[in-house]
């Protein structure tokens, strides 16, 4: 069977329909609620003249209209676009023109603003979708190019009816990448490849995928009361993977505006949470200062593991959070919006990353030959099996990032280096693009970043490259430092590394700025970071 997302949500909802599936800001909406809602937002898009392929941007921060927004998207076949709201007027103007956008979902003031700013240059747009009140700046420039501007709120007097035309697995969802290294890319997922791939086929702790609706149904029945956290904005993939994953089975999903670690660690107690999604220490370092911040005070009672994606966790935060609570379970999700969810890494007693032997993982050479396991070779970790189409409009970095083998096997390869060992263990050694070389040695960013973590002092960190004259490159390290603690000296922060790390991969030079500038999925701004290193 093929799967489409929205026969998926319209299954479950069927299934559960009295059960809470979105907690947002104090309000609970049971699944027939939130299907109602979403089938309005659908009837809005459709009766605005969004067609099926066509493009919707969601210029939009957490909240009950981004999910009604994705999910009527999908209910009438039409492509929602995840808008990173911090993008520079540049950026923002690129992912616009560049996904095609027909449509923007919009609320804030600023965004509408920025958006009033584009109308000129985005040709295609022709409806706006107003969450809230329109300002005057954004009413003017549409009035201006003759772009219709629609109050979302008008949903609130469409049918609640879920018929729609019927739907396939080959329909796209389209998910910009997060933009750290250069432009974002649109990655193509055909809906049904997404189901099985991101969604784990809709059994992410078993092993055997969904074979059809039906057993979605049933399982969703049989899946126990749950809340699922979400701190991470909808706009970062692995937000999104996680909110059709627990629609999927039926949870609850407690969604929160921002990422705020003292709302987060009060709605603990108040919501009784049991899983909490985070993006790296990005989130985990100020969630877990919260955490001890509070102890004593909150109930932690029914949290029952956190969970990271998309970033660098480090062992020093979670041995703080596991000195909160002990038996929690801490997972740390690989995937990326390329791949998908590709499994967890354990840690080993040396702090390496390592990924169980997996038949839709394996290790490549330059030229994409399988490495054998036991080598010492590090190559490129790639994935196989249910992966993206390509990136939307790019021909050329598709070919680069999804290449086809001799023998037709299509592969996902993103860059991140590692090497296989003797049982198929996969160890990860990080990004290659942030390897550093220095003096032939090979560095990876992520090992070092985890290391500074690990430090007392030290709130965030990043790690870049520099120019040396003798090494070619040498490690350099952006610090901040948490507001009581002492700010360390170079020579104080070798002197921590070098408990865990070789002499080669010792930071050269730190710089100590007031914060570690990440983007609000938590991603590290690595741009930014070697700027100011090389300043």
């Amino acid at each position: 069977m093929q799967f489409n997302l929205a026969d998926v949500f319209d299954t479950v909802a069927s299934a559960v329909p009295d059960r809470v599936a979105l907690t947002y800001e104090g309000v609970n909406f049971t699944y027939a609620e939130l299907d109602a809602e979403a089938n309005r937002t659908a009837h809005l898009l459709a009766g605005a003249g969004i067609q099926p392929g066509e493009h919707v941007a969601l210029f939009l921060k957490n909240s009950v209209e981004h999910v009604t927004s994705i999910l009527g998207s999908v209910k009438i076949r039409a492509v929602p676009i995840n808008v990173n709201y911090r993008y520079t007027h540049a950026e923002l103007e690129y992912l616009f023109t560049n996904s095609d956008a027909v449509a923007v979902v919009v609320e804030l003031p600023e965004h509408q603003r920025a958006l009033a700013d584009l109308l000129d240059v985005c040709p295609l747009i022709r409806t706006v979708f107003v969450v809230g009140e329109t300002t005057d700046e954004l009413r003017t420039a549409a009035a201006a190019r003759e772009v219709t501007v629609t109050a979302f709120a008008e949903a609130r007097t469409l049918p609640t009816s879920g018929e729609f035309a019927p739907r396939s697995g080959d329909d796209l969802y389209v998910l910009y990448t997060g933009g750290t290294t250069g432009y974002p890319k649109g990655v193509m997922w055909r809906q049904d490849d997404f189901f099985r791939k991101p969604l784990s086929g809709g059994n992410p702790y078993g092993d055997d995928p969904r074979r059809d609706l039906a057993e979605v149904a049933a399982a969703a029945k049989e899946f126990p009361e749950f809340a699922f956290l979400i701190a991470a904005p909808l706009m970062h993939g692995a937000a999104l993977y996680s909110l059709f994953t627990f629609f999927t089975l039926g949870a609850r999903v407690v969604l929160k505006r921002d990422f705020t670690p003292k709302e987060v660690v009060e709605s603990i107690e108040k919501d009784r949470v049991q899983v909490i999604l985070i993006v790296g220490d990005g989130m985990g370092l100020p969630l877990v200062d919260e955490m001890e911040r509070r102890q004593g005070e909150i109930d932690f009672g029914s949290l029952f593991s956190i969970t990271s994606g998309g970033a660098i966790w480090s062992v020093g935060v979670r041995d703080r959070m596991l000195a909160v609570k002990p038996d929690l379970v801490l997972r740390d999700n690989f995937g990326a919006s390329e791949s998908g969810n590709d499994g967890a890494f354990t840690v080993d007693e040396a702090g390496n990353l390592r990924m169980p032997p997996s038949p839709n993982m394996i290790v490549v050479d330059e030229a994409l030959e399988t490495i054998a396991p036991g080598t010492d070779e590090i190559g490129y970790i790639a994935r196989i099996g249910n992966i993206p189409l390509g990136y939307y409009r790019d021909e050329d970095k598709s070919a680069r990032t999804f290449p086809v083998r001799a023998d037709g096997t299509r592969l996902s390869v993103l860059g991140d280096m590692g090497r296989v060992e003797a049982d198929g263990t996969i160890v990860f050694l990080g990004r290659g693009s942030q390897c550093i070389n220095t003096g032939g040695e090979k560095v990876f960013a992520e090992e070092v970043e985890a290391a500074l973590h690990a430090h007392p002092s030290i709130s965030d960190a990043l790690v870049v490259p520099k120019p040396d004259e003798r090494m070619g490159q040498q490690v350099a390290a952006v610090v901040a430092v948490y507001p009581d603690a002492p700010a360390p000296t170079l020579e104080e922060i070798q002197r921590h590394c070098r408990t865990t790390l070789a002499g080669y991969k010792i930071p050269r030079a730190v710089v100590l700025v007031a914060e570690v500038k990440r983007t609000p999925a938590g991603k590290a701004d690595y741009r930014w970071a070697t700027s100011v290193a090389a300043s």
